[in-house]
């Protein structure tokens, strides 16, 4: 039965796309489990880093399973399901903690955008990278056309949506989209997240945060988002607080 898992190993959790079957190819029942495991990452303080892997197949992900969304009427087909998907997409994009994609085999489609998402990828040398979805009538759902260009560039993300092809993991790399090729790519992930358990995770995140709100991962809301949590630290919170569960009028210092 296909699914997502999620398996914690000490500091470093692995979320797994399990539907060898069709390529690990994304079901609705799938976008909902990968949600509801970013959720449980996002609550646990103890995880310092999150891979993102999938099961043994001709495919790290193939995109979409498209029994899917193949009958879906146009407006169930852009609220529901694009829309959804690319809601979960953004916040595996926007987690606190630092993602690594494990791309061992072809990332096609939503696959490609899975990776997009993650901080980080280490490929296989085999694996390769496509946006396929005009040969079945369809556009990329999940941020193939927008986080891929800030990724990628322009030229590079419509060689694959406007002209069908593949991009190599030796292109991957020099172009900056993999961090590193590897015949064993999750030895070499999980070698990665091991040195950012050694790291400050607060700093981490905090990094994280201004380098999103620089590249315009939702800048509106990391900019409040490092705001919030500097007058969270302040005296003039802390009174705050205090004089409204006392019912009186604050006396703020500045501090």
């Amino acid at each position: 039965m296909s699914g997502v898992r999620l398996e914690l190993r000490g500091r470093v959790a692995e979320l797994r796309l399990d539907n060898p079957a069709k390529l690990n190819a994304f079901t609705i029942g799938m976008l909902g489990e990968f949600a509801s495991h970013l959720e449980t990452v996002e609550r646990n303080p103890d995880i310092a880093c999150l891979l993102v892997t999938s099961s043994p197949a001709r495919a790290f992900c193939s995109g979409a399973d498209i029994n899917s969304w193949g009958d879906l009427g146009p407006a169930e087909f852009a609220r529901h399901w694009v829309r959804g998907g690319h809601r979960i997409f953004d916040r595996l994009a926007r987690l606190a903690r630092p993602t690594i994609a494990v791309v061992h085999a072809h990332a096609f489609g939503g696959g490609l955008e899975l990776a997009a998402a993650c901080d980080l990828r280490v490929m296989a040398p085999k694996a390769t990278l496509a946006l396929p979805e005009a040969g079945i009538g369809i556009v990329p759902g999940w941020s193939g056309t927008q986080r891929l260009v800030r990724l990628l560039g322009e030229p590079v993300v419509k060689e694959m949506a406007l002209f069908g092809r593949r991009i190599s993991a030796d292109r991957a790399l020099a172009l900056g989209f993999a961090a590193e090729i590897a015949e064993d790519p999750l030895a070499a992930a999980e070698a990665i997240a091991a040195k950012v358990c050694d790291l400050s995770p607060r700093a981490v995140e905090i990094n994280k945060t201004m380098i999103h709100a620089a590249c315009d991962e939702d800048r509106a809301a990391m900019i409040e988002a490092l705001g919030s949590a500097a007058i969270s630290a302040s005296d003039d919170r802390a009174e705050g607080v205090a004089a409204f569960r006392d019912k009186r009028k604050p006396s703020f210092t500045g501090l």
